[in-house]
């Protein structure tokens, strides 16, 4: 079992919109398959495309992708997506739920929504990840990750598809780690194996 799940970090969250879905492959395609910490993710999308995009996932990533179920127990080494017009959420006991409340920032499912209840239950053990994107969905959650001593990661404005998303996201809070997609994978593969 690799290192990132036993010592300090319990869960990665990541979003993204315009532009997200091939970053996340990429991402997903460079983690090693002992990377047992879970990953739970919210990409803006419609119903038509929920099973593309799980089907899409699942041929990059060297974990099981599905989308969450409410009630559901969150396990290490599996990829949760949130589905569509639900909001994505973790409560305590390493639990999924989903909620059809409004919707944040113009978006449902919406990326703040699951990092700040994330961050409520991980705290310091949290790893943020936000992606491309063309709104302002994600930057105050990444913001509150960051705020209670999680880790945060952005990809960079320059490479991103969408740029506006990780853009707002360093206007509101410029110590995110910001990197491209293959450093972003790296990185969690480094604090995997990091002793």
């Amino acid at each position: 079992m690799s290192i990132i799940a036993e010592n300090r970090y319990r869960a990665v969250v990541a979003g993204g919109s315009y532009g997200a879905t091939s970053a996340l492959r990429d991402l997903l395609a460079g983690l090693p398959a002992d990377i047992r910490v879970p990953i739970l993710i919210v990409l803006h999308m419609n119903r038509e495309t929920e099973d593309i995009l799980i089907e899409s996932l699942q041929k990059h990533a060297h974990h099981p992708v599905a989308l969450a179920e409410h009630g559901a127990p969150i396990e290490a080494g599996h990829i949760y997506v949130a589905p569509a017009q639900y909001h994505l959420m973790v409560e305590e006991g390493d639990f999924i739920a989903l909620s059809a409340d409004l919707p944040e920032n113009f978006s449902m499912p919406s990326i703040d929504v699951l990092f700040e209840a994330a961050a409520n239950v991980y705290g310091t053990e949290l790893i943020g990840v936000l992606l491309s994107g063309n709104n302002g969905d994600g930057s105050r959650g990444l913001k509150y990750i960051h705020d209670l001593g999680g880790l945060t990661l952005l990809q960079d404005p320059k490479e991103a598809t969408g740029p506006i998303m990780p853009e707002l996201a360093l206007k509101a809070c410029s110590d995110h780690n910001v990197l491209c997609v293959s450093k972003i994978a790296e990185k969690l593969r480094r604090l995997s194996y990091d002793t």
